[in-house]
């Protein structure tokens, strides 16, 4: 009895072991969540990554409930399948913008002793998106609508899962409205995910962090090199504001260099802001090649060319800040046809201003212009450089509509330099720079040459002009004399003698040609010289001017002179005539003067004297305009009231140029002072003039 109890109770022992054993092993199995979805089974991992590829569970529009891992991602429930190794505008839906979602279900058999912190790296997805693992947000990368923040071309990023075996890896996509040069097959992923542990994927991340920057090292160099001649050419600028190659030279450089630091960096920089920025950018590198060749191949003296790139300029550098404007996030998410069609047009418009270099190079060929070679290299590279950029542009432009792939062609490797891809646009932008560098180089140096040549004949006109305004002057009997010289540039246009006459009078005479510099420097000697001879046949002022008159006329390239000859012998008794000159101060009072033709104007002019008696003590004074029109940084003039004033305090000659030079020196100045001396004392003579430096 007690062993058929045994046999009764054993039975149902056995098989509520076996039932025991059977649930327990179903409850560690993973489970399918959705058998009619294919599950990627990842044996052994935890040593080295898994790529996610194979078929994605694919659906187009939005739903948060699409993360939750118990979804029915059938082809029943409208779920299709796509690779991650391309864009879903590649796989059926072209030009999509917007929403999209991705399931992959993933199946972790972890290898022993592996770790089991695990992580996926995501590469390149257009452009905002969300991670889940089994409905449980891990991460993002952007800032999804109603305000979207999605970056230009960021780095892969990790995102950790943890500790996981089965379930479902969903991302959440959108994709920003595609520009005018967008092909139309972008969108979503464009490249393989890795599923792996966290130091596995790290590991991943550096490699291929290391290989992207070993790829653009021959780009850094060239970068490199825009950075530093855009510093040296700025620095130039600054230095001599003339120079304005040197600006354009920087200019030219310095957009290049902005726009790798906003696009090619992989900074994170919004999208709007990088591509926003890059247009006015792309406009100063074209703006400022122009000028560059308006310099090089010696056109900047055509008035009317000039005018015409000047307003090219302007209209490039509006329509690419519109253009750029355009990619504000409120305007390409509510606006996206008509921005779509305005930033067509407005392309349409700067690409057609990319002939100008070719434009320039054939005017210049037409005015034979006599160039060293290296400025026609630097034109000829403009012209394929444009050329490369005006057929990727055209190619670009529509491409998801023209379906033209030739404008990837242009862009494709030609060659690779350790690791690094050569293309036609590398290649024609790198030549260009060192043709450019090389021609301003050249450019630089015929200018130091010039320049020395310039300084020379300078140099020569202020050794003349120190012969003909010596640093002494001789003493008139019973007058003090003063005088004081001042060239606004390093030579002037002002002239003054006194020369002793045979019957114990002084001759003074003072003037002024129009015109400051060397060619008015050039007309003194010849009036001084011309003075000079005629004084040796009479002393009368009027003579003297009318002489100077006949010798000048035609002969001042449409310019004139004024002067003033002042005859006075040693009891006071003056003589005076004046050829359109300012009249002179004596004592406080503007002495008056019957009017009078300049030097130079008519040949027929006369010109009348005027006796008068100075006496003791009187202050008689000569001055040019200078004086009278110096000019304050405000632009105020010095005027005859503040002349007035100065004359009223009997001042010499330096006293009186110094205090024009003080308020605002304009002109050349010189001035002529005389004081009658009482009887027993003794003359003197002051002379004020700037000294040649010695070489």
């Amino acid at each position: 009895m007690l062993s058929r109890l045994v046999r009764v109770f054993q039975i149902p022992g056995t098989f509520l072991l076996l039932f025991g054993l059977l649930v327990c092993r179903a409850e560690k199995a993973p489970t399918e969540i959705n058998p009619g979805t294919p599950t990627l089974i990842l044996d052994g991992l935890g040593r080295g990554t898994a790529a996610l590829d194979g078929p994605w569970q694919f659906h187009l529009g939005d739903d948060p409930a699409w993360a939750k891992p118990e979804l029915d991602d059938s082809a029943a429930k409208g779920w299709e399948q796509l690779t991650a190794d391309q864009g879903w505008g590649a796989q059926g839906h072209d030009s999509h913008a917007g929403f999209g979602w991705y399931r992959r279900h993933i199946r972790v058999n972890p290898a022993p002793g592996a770790p089991m912190d695990f992580a996926v790296l995501l590469g390149e997805v257009d452009d905002v998106y969300e991670v889940y693992w089994n409905g449980v947000l891990v991460g993002g990368r952007g800032k999804l609508p109603p305000y979207p923040v999605w970056y230009f071309r960021p780095p892969p990023h990790t995102f950790g899962l943890g500790e996981i075996h089965s379930g479902v890896l969903a991302v959440r996509v959108w994709k920003a409205p595609l520009s005018s040069f967008d092909s139309g097959q972008i969108g979503g992923f464009e490249a393989v995910p890795l599923l792996g542990s966290a130091p596995d994927v790290a590991a991943a991340k550096a490699v291929g962090d290391y290989q992207w920057m070993r790829s653009r090292q021959l780009s850094f160099g060239v970068l490199f090199l825009y950075v530093l001649v855009a510093v040296l050419g700025f620095a130039a600028w600054l230095r001599d504001r003339k120079e304005w190659i040197s600006f354009w030279m920087a200019a030219f450089c310095f957009s290049p260099a902005m726009n790798a630091f906003l696009g090619g960096l992989r900074l994170p920089i919004p999208y709007p802001l990088v591509v926003g920025g890059e247009q006015p950018m792309f406009a100063i590198w074209d703006i400022s090649l122009w000028f560059l060749l308006l310099w090089l191949l010696q056109l900047r003296n055509e008035g009317r060319l000039v005018r015409w790139v000047r307003v090219a300029a302007i209209v490039d550098m509006a329509a690419s800040l519109l253009d750029g404007l355009l990619n504000l996030p409120s305007l390409a998410t509510h606006w996206q046809m008509q921005t779509q069609i305005a930033d067509g047009v407005l392309t349409a418009l700067v690409t057609v201003l990319e002939v100008i270099p070719i434009l320039l190079l054939i005017r210049a060929l037409v005015r034979r212009r006599r160039l060293g070679a290296e400025r026609w290299l630097v034109a000829i590279f403009a012209c394929c450089a444009e050329g490369i950029e005006l057929l990727q542009t055209t190619a670009e432009q529509g491409e998801r509509f023209t379906h033209w792939t030739w404008g990837n062609k242009l862009s494709a490797q030609l060659f690779a330099v350790n690791g690094n891809a050569v293309t036609a646009p590398v290649v024609a932008r790198t030549l260009l720079l060192l043709a450019l560098i090389y021609a301003i180089y050249r450019n630089s140096v015929d200018s130091r040459r010039r320049q020395a040549e310039m300084e020379q004949e300078f140099r020569n006109a202020r050794e003349l002009q120190q012969v003909l305004i010596p640093d002494a002057f001789p003493e008139i009997p019973g007058f003090a004399l003063t005088s004081a010289y001042k060239p606004a540039l390093e030579v002037g246009g002002d002239f003054f003698q006194i020369i002793p006459l045979e019957n114990s009078s002084t001759l003074m005479i003072l003037g002024d040609v129009s015109g400051k510099g060397l060619k008015a420097a050039m007309a003194v000697s010849l009036i001084v010289g011309a003075m000079r001879m005629i004084v040796e046949y009479t002393d009368s002022p009027a003579e003297i001017l009318a002489g100077l008159n006949r010798r000048l006329h035609g002969r001042l390239s449409g310019g004139f002179a004024t002067a003033i000859a002042v005859r006075l012998d040693t009891h006071g008794s003056c003589v005076l005539a004046s050829a359109g000159h300012l009249a002179p101060f004596l004592n406080q009072s503007e002495f008056e003067l019957p009017g009078a033709l300049p030097l130079g104007l008519s040949l027929d002019a006369t010109y009348e004297e005027t006796a008068f008696q100075l006496g003791v003590g009187d202050h008689f004074a000569l001055y040019t305009d200078g004086l009278l029109e110096a000019r304050s940084h405000s632009g105020e003039l010095y005027g005859f009231e503040r002349l007035e004033a100065l004359f009223a305090t009997y001042p010499n000659a330096a006293q009186a140029t110094e205090a024009a030079v003080k308020f605002g020196q304009d002109d050349d100045i010189t001035v002529l002072t005389l004081t009658r001396l009482a009887t027993g004392e003794e003359p003197t003579a002051v002379h004020s003039a700037p000294t040649l430096a010695p070489v």
